[in-house]
């Protein structure tokens, strides 16, 4: 197998491994926080109570696997010296946000897997909220990605 040198940093599998981390990471932020700990929803709540924790554990599930082969890859990358750390960044950033706007967009409103919230008088304040926040991580990771070329 043959090993890249220093200055042949990959920067396509840099971003790739960063922003799968990035997606898991966003993942696992949302179904710890909003799912276990506030108790706010689960990913599928069109359900029962059963499946609505059954959703959650497949999510859980995905996002470690996510994990566990995003840093696989980012280690790979690092051992071979062949890791961009700018793309690294930017994939982090735009896996986060791109996860974060996907899940505000398509599952709360488009498909209505879930509300970030139920029981409150303003969900949309909420909603800005997680979707500005995710286009927020999005667009700085574009911006770090577009700085890294």
């Amino acid at each position: 197998m043959a090993t890249a040198r220093r200055d042949e940093i990959d920067r396509r599998a840099s971003l790739l491994a960063s922003g799968l981390i990035g997606v898991a990471l966003m993942a696992a932020i949302d179904e710890v926080v909003f799912h276990q700990l506030l108790g706010w929803h689960h990913f599928y709540d069109r359900s029962t109570p059963a499946i609505g924790l059954l959703s959650d554990g497949l999510l859980h599930t995905a996002e470690l696997v996510g994990l566990v082969a995003g840093f696989f890859w980012l280690s790979d990358l690092r051992r071979r010296g062949a890791f961009g750390r700018l793309q690294g960044w930017a994939g982090l950033l735009i896996g986060a946000g791109g996860f974060q706007l996907f899940d505000g967009l398509v599952d709360h409103k488009l498909l209505r897997l879930h509300q970030i919230r139920y029981g409150v008088n303003n969900l949309a304040w909420y909603d800005w909220t997680w979707n500005l926040a995710g286009a927020a991580l999005l667009v700085t990771g574009v911006l770090l990605l577009l700085r890294a070329r």
